[in-house]
């Protein structure tokens, strides 16, 4: 059973991974929510990979990131915004590969 808010891309349509070590699932949802707003924007978030719950790590893999044909460049640089907030409030990003 998959959990609602964890979303699943092929991962040839996903254009980018970010991760935030020790982010609450809480904000990575926010975060989320908040790049879903963004024209030309599909986000999600995917599962963790270790096997065993760790209540110090966070509960998310990584957020997934892909623009549509119909992403501006207005709608690239909103993005860059978004993830910039966060990072200054939680710690910055990193590319997951």
């Amino acid at each position: 059973m998959s959990h609602p808010s964890v979303q699943t891309a092929s991962e040839s349509q996903i254009d980018y991974q970010f991760r935030c070590a020790g982010l609450p699932l809480g904000v990575y949802r926010e975060v989320a929510s908040h790049l879903r707003q963004v024209v030309g924007v599909e986000t999600g978030l995917a599962s963790p990979t270790n096997a065993q719950f760790d209540y110090y790590q966070s509960q998310v893999g990584h957020l997934w990131l892909r623009y549509t044909e119909n992403a501006s460049v207005a709608s690239r640089q909103q993005v860059d915004r978004i993830l910039s907030y966060y990072s200054d409030r939680f710690g910055g990003w990193q590319t997951v590969c």
